[in-house]
């Protein structure tokens, strides 16, 4: 497993974070413990959960998991009430409760919110590092401006900095090419990628052609049917791409999220053992430019803006500008 430093706290992580959305969900305390267990055998020391997670048993269990190996874990979690001041001081309590903790590694806003005030979020959440309760803060799904504007409040006020943000990142859903990877080079943000399977359409669990199977996430979920009926071609062609290469469609998607430089941790979740140990060479496998190029447009996904395109004799292109991720050098 390699160890990536996150963002610039000189703290290393792996390079796979196991999420632990599943559990207490999908997958009971045993399966939960199987699963945390192999992960730290791989040398796994980066697990992401969140308040929201199965209404906090998510938090319970992994509480229990951890007795005894709470130092060998980068533990991040999130706000789950709302992000107000009172929100975010009360919900850190009550996960360091559910997670049998003095402190979590990371403490992150889950979703911004219309109207928040962000002087008011990032004052509180640097209250919670003050008290020793939280080690570093971190957002999930900022636009870029919106990470950029919420450290220019801390950096004025002397307070915590964001260090992360955590986005969906998959061969489908890329819009964070588009200045969110471009900012966090420029600005050292971690970027921690949830999704990277694609809630299991690039893990070879389906095909256009087949029936769901059952009990499949996906047989509930609108994005697998929506998904599967406008790339089904692709994701049959992507599966026999893993398949003429000798690895597992899911190693090829990791595989392909990792290629990215600004992309620091793909996050793994997983509702069994079986799941866990499919994901995990995906994480040893580098692809070759002409590789990633070719699996890239097999589906055709980048967000479409008029102009992207190189028009003749135009020099400059904006859209073009917006994905640079070396636009600056210092």
């Amino acid at each position: 497993m390699r160890f990536v430093e996150l963002s610039t706290t000189g703290v290393k992580v792996s390079e796979l974070c196991l999420g632990a959305m599943m559990f207490a969900g999908r997958c009971d305390y045993k399966v939960s413990e199987e699963i945390v267990n192999a992960a730290l055998d791989h040398a796994v020391n980066f697990i992401d959960t969140a308040a929201a997670y199965s209404g906090g048993a998510c938090e319970e269990y992994l509480g229990k998991i951890l007795k005894g190996k709470r130092d060998k874990v980068f533990l991040g979690t999130k706000v789950v009430k709302g992000i107000d001041r009172r929100s975010i001081l009360e919900s850190i309590d009550e996960s360091l409760v559910r997670l049998q903790t003095d402190y979590v590694d990371l403490y992150m806003i889950h979703w911004p919110v219309q109207g928040m005030n962000t002087t008011e979020v990032m004052e509180a959440l640097n209250k919670t590092v003050a008290s020793g309760k939280v080690r570093f803060v971190g957002c999930c799904n900022y636009p870029a401006w919106l990470v950029a504007h919420s450290n220019a409040v801390a950096e004025r006020n002397g307070w915590a900095k964001l260090i992360c943000n955590q986005v969906a990142y998959n061969l489908f859903e890329r819009g964070v090419e588009v200045e969110i990877l471009p900012q966090a080079i420029a600005e050292k943000i971690a970027i921690n990628t949830y999704r990277p399977l694609a809630v299991g359409l690039l893990a070879g669990k389906f095909d256009s052609t087949s029936p769901m199977p059952s009990g499949a996430r996906g047989a509930t979920d609108s994005r697998v049917i929506t998904w599967l009926s406008q790339y089904g071609a692709s994701i049959e062609r992507f599966n026999k791409f893993a398949t003429g290469r000798g690895i597992h469609p899911a190693n090829l998607a990791i595989a392909w999220v990792r290629r990215s430089e600004a992309v620091t941790c793909p996050i793994v979740g997983a509702s069994s053992l079986r799941q866990l140990e499919e994901t995990i060479p995906g994480f040893e496998i580098n692809l070759t430019e002409e590789e990633y190029a070719l699996v890239t447009d097999m589906f055709g996904t980048e967000v479409k803006e008029e102009g992207h395109q190189l028009f003749p004799g135009l020099k400059n292109n904006f859209p073009r500008l917006r994905r640079n991720l070396h636009l600056v050098s210092d």
